[in-house]
């Protein structure tokens, strides 16, 4: 089941919705919806399966 999290843009600071699938974990890159900037995505999940996401400029 994907789980949604809310997490806001590093560039323009809006928030955005985004949805996390059940494998996703670690680091990958994604634009943002509203100015289409790219994020660095740092997903993490605790041991209770609570999914934990940091978002950052793209390098």
């Amino acid at each position: 089941m994907h789980q949604s999290q809310i997490v806001r843009c590093p560039y323009c600071f809006e928030s955005v919705e985004i949805w996390i699938a059940p494998g996703d974990e670690g680091r990958m890159v994604r634009d943002c919806d509203v100015c289409c900037n790219p994020w660095e995505m740092r997903v993490r999940r605790t041991p209770d399966g609570q999914v934990q996401v940091q978002v950052s400029r793209a390098n």
